[in-house]
């Protein structure tokens, strides 16, 4: 397989949004695109990078987000307007498109982990609804503080509904961490000032990494870029998607992946570590030798195709070799619960959590269920169905099942049962 073709397979990209030359030393970031369902996403992203995200069969058909979507561009400054096409290239941007379905949170609560920045979507016509309070709560959660506001669909509305509905918005972000945020009015289907929001991600400044740490690279997804009927001369190595979160990576290091392949031997199922070898980076279209911590980045490795394919690796961790934490089906945790349930318009207060319950937790890109099996004050010990790679310094989402909806009630992080 050519060298271009190959970096079209692994990416997707258009190759006009991402021509710059030097993009290993332009300043990247991950930015999410979180709201309700049906308030304009996918859409937006679409005005921004020239890809519509919603790719996989049942997403078209159904006309909502499932999976995380992902999509990138540059901006551009040229004599003070923020664009695509020209000027002096100033921020590399990997977009993640979330679900925003109340049934789809654990996904969103993925994608949350890998980004440094948000777009919160708010329809004019339609308001703060529950997933938009979910959304925002999530961010929280995972340690976002860098949020635009986007009021979608104001040519839904007369002049002073929009106005209307803009002090609804001021006055729902007021005592959270998005009070401070810019709020701008758009009409994203008709492109209206959607370089405002260009303009506002330029000035997102990116997250402090410390790339002098072993590298930590959250895996969202795993794929195999290879067609069928392909001559096995001209197979590429399994696809790593995610972000790297410290330290770099460059070509030919060696690596390991934990949890790893789900293996199941007599009615048990146990996890496989893989090793591998980094073989090429991607950000976008670009191909590059070394990934520092900031926007997505691709990895293709030396593992058959078949390890990666239909994101099976989805949740892991990659890191290098011997260097990993060892995974951990017990652990114990700190938490802090909301006062309300999240995802709701009305107040729902938030019972503490007991032993024996099932809790849904998110941490990094992957999402484990597990069960309470003891509680000490805001501690609680849980045995873990999908065990995890553990880092005390990650955040984790606590989702509980209520109306057969997983609801999103606190945060918590790793501790030693001592502390």
């Amino acid at each position: 397989m050519s060298t271009e073709k190959k970096d079209k397979e692994i990416n997707g990209k258009n190759k006009s949004n991402v021509e710059n030359s030097d993009i290993e030393n332009l300043e990247s970031i991950n930015v999410g695109i979180v709201g309700h369902i049906d308030h304009g996403k996918t859409t937006l992203l679409k005005q921004l990078t020239g890809k519509w995200a919603d790719r996989h069969s049942e997403e078209l058909k159904r006309g909502i987000t499932i999976k995380l979507g992902y999509a990138d561009c540059i901006i551009k400054e040229d004599n003070g307007k923020y664009n695509l096409e020209k000027g002096k290239p100033i921020k590399y941007v990997s977009f993640v498109d979330a679900p925003g379905h109340e049934m789809l949170m654990a996904t969103m609560l993925s994608g949350a982990a890998m980004i440094d920045a948000a777009i919160l979507v708010v329809a004019a016509n339609e308001g703060v609804r529950p997933q938009t309070i979910e959304h925002l709560m999530s961010l929280q959660v995972k340690g976002v503080k860098n949020i635009v506001v986007v009021q979608n669909k104001i040519d839904l509305v007369s002049k002073e509904e929009a106005k209307e509905n803009y002090g609804k918005i001021k006055d729902f972000l007021k005592g959270t961490i998005a009070e401070k945020s810019p709020i701008i009015p758009c009409s994203v289907l008709q492109g209206v000032n959607t370089d405002k929001v260009l303009e506002a991600l330029a000035n997102v400044e990116s997250r402090d990494f410390d790339e002098d740490k072993s590298p930590v690279f959250d895996i969202a997804r795993s794929f195999d870029i290879n067609k069928p009927s392909s001559k096995i001369s001209d197979l590429n190595g399994g696809v790593l998607g995610g972000a790297l979160k410290q330290g770099r990576l460059k070509e030919g290091d060696e690596i390991e992946i934990k949890p790893g392949l789900t293996i199941e031997e007599e009615n048990k199922i146990n996890y496989k570590t893989l090793k591998t070898k980094v073989l090429s980076l991607y950000k976008g279209y670009n191909k590059i030798s070394e990934a520092r911590p900031g926007g997505s980045v691709a990895i293709e490795t030396d593992l058959d195709p078949i390890t990666t394919k239909a994101d099976k690796l989805s949740g892991c961790v990659a890191g290098l070799k011997e260097e990993l934490p060892e995974i951990k089906h017990r652990i114990w945790i700190e938490f802090d619960l909301f006062e309300k349930i999240s995802g709701t318009e009305k107040h729902q207060e938030i019972n503490g959590i007991k032993t024996a319950e099932n809790l849904l937790l998110s941490v990094g890109t992957a999402t484990t269920v597990g069960t309470v099996t003891r509680v000490k004050d805001n501690k609680a010990e849980i045995n873990l169905r999908i065990p995890i790679v553990p880092f005390e310094d990650h955040s984790i989402g606590i989702a509980r099942n209520i109306d057969s909806h997983w609801r999103l009630i606190g945060l918590g992080y790793i501790v030693d049962e001592e502390k």
